[in-house]
């Protein structure tokens, strides 16, 4: 197989991507893969989906978006447990399938969760394969493509590398670490995981210089082979609309009304610290509703737990509380340009792209003084310690009853998420390609396991 030496063209792996209602995760790849677009590379996206190997190449795209369509993301177990699923622990490369796109699939459904694109690949439960190979024999798995791209960029610590690329992974933040009892990862498969990740990777990625101090002194590593390129937020496909023709469709959408309640969007889970924003929220005694956009994740029901009982049904029913689940793009677009303010006090984030989002679109916020958020934000919102209830009451009073500071968290909003804009974004990864492919080739690596299997 032929190895690329220029950046013409950068892989990604399409493990968050093939979640149906998407991830932090999945908005960053999908937006990397638009940002390397629009710098005139072309895009390899590397999946876990399963199409056979023996399916004929014109019939690849259909299984292809079939079973993209499922939901399945290539981390589950395969459906048919059987011995040939420890031959694929095998220690040698795995090659994954080229779906050839020929236009013949109606995509137009998918747009919303399908990146910039120009070679699809997949290995049916490559990533479920490659955690267990990861926990089998502590190493990486190779898997090959053929023709290579000079950069395979994982946007998610995972236990792979591409062979013939220069293996670049992102690590977002350590909160598994940082923020053990938020989350529901194997702290002691993570860890080893993101410190290979750091020990091997060709170079890391980070999102913020929080992160990447974090990455440092918890996991050591060489500085100059960690970047933090932070990340771009992409303007909605479509323009703001008229102040008649959001509030007609607030109105017709949700029964809400421009300006009338305040917004939380994001999974609900403890990192999001929903639990105590909601307590806040009850005490300061506002008028107008709380409402709540984002599907249920771990523990939702402990963060959700004042929604309780008959008091908690009562404010539901009232509508003082709002639960919307999951909310399409353009949906949440509109519900955030109508919000009196955005509310993220997370306990921790890498970078905080739900705040951003939401300066972006001239909606006043109030966050976190915790983690990344205060080095994102700037002094284009109102920061609250999310630990202090008290703190965080006094802060809804003032978003409510000051219109001043209203108007000018909305004005100095968009002008602060215009550092985290395309063009700027762009410009970062063209240093940080630079960067890696400037430094030297390193001799092509063969695993131990590899190795001992040859003949003589």
């Amino acid at each position: 197989m032929s190895e690329r030496t220029d950046a013409s063209s950068v892989g990604l792996d399409g493990f968050n991507l093939a979640l149906p209602k998407g991830t932090g995760v999945a908005t960053y790849a999908r937006t990397l893969s638009h940002a390397l677009r629009g710098m005139g590379r072309s895009v390899d996206v590397l999946y876990g989906l399963n199409v056979p190997k023996r399916a004929r190449p014109a019939l690849r795209e259909t299984l292809f978006f079939a079973a993209l369509g499922e939901g399945r993301t290539g981390g589950e177990p395969p459906d048919k447990k059987s011995l040939l699923r420890e031959a694929l622990l095998a220690p040698w490369p795995r090659t994954l399938l080229e779906v050839p796109i020929r236009g013949q699939v109606v995509t137009d459904a998918m747009a919303e969760r399908l990146p910039a694109y120009d070679r699809l690949f997949t290995l049916p439960s490559l990533f479920h394969v490659a955690r267990r190979y990861f926990r089998r024999y502590g190493e990486f798995m190779t898997v090959r493509v053929p023709r290579p791209p000079a950069i395979m960029h994982w946007t998610y610590p995972l236990p792979l590398r591409l062979a013939g690329a220069r293996n670049v992974y992102t690590l977002h933040d350590l909160v598994p670490l940082r923020l053990p009892f938020t989350s529901l990862d194997d702290r002691r498969y993570y860890y080893r995981l993101v410190r290979r990740c750091v020990a091997e990777a060709d170079h890391i990625c980070t999102v913020s210089e929080t992160s990447r101090r974090d990455i440092l002194a918890t996991l050591g590593g060489d500085p100059e082979r960690i970047t933090n390129t932070y990340q771009a937020v992409r303007p909605p496909a479509d323009a703001a609309p008229e102040p008649r023709v959001l509030a007609s469709r607030l109105r017709g959408l949700f029964g809400l009304k421009p300006g009338r309640y305040f917004l939380f969007f994001g999974a609900i889970e403890p990192k999001k610290n929903l639990g105590r924003l909601i307590e806040a929220y009850l005490a300061a005694e506002l008028a107008d509703p709380l409402v709540i956009a984002g599907p249920r994740a771990w523990k939702s029901e402990e963060e959700l737990r004042l929604l309780g009982g008959a008091h908690g049904e009562k404010l539901l029913e009232r509508g003082r509380i709002r639960l919307l689940e999951y909310v399409p793009a353009a949906q949440l677009a509109a519900l955030v340009r109508g919000a009196k303010a955005v509310l993220f006090p997370s306990l921790y984030e890498g970078f905080g792209l739900p705040a951003v989002e939401a300066m972006a679109l001239g909606a006043p916020v109030m966050t976190s003084t915790a983690g990344a958020s205060p080095e994102i934000v700037g002094d284009a919102a109102l920061l609250v310690d999310p630990y202090n209830v008290g703190g965080m009451i006094q802060a809804l009073r003032r978003l409510d009853d000051d219109e001043g500071l209203r108007a000018a968290l909305a004005a100095a909003g968009p002008r602060r998420a215009e550092r985290f804009g395309m063009a700027p974004y762009q410009s970062r990864l063209e240093a940080l390609h630079r960067r890696v492919l400037d430094a030297p080739r390193p001799v092509p690596r063969r695993s131990p396991l590899e190795l001992s299997l040859e003949p003589g």
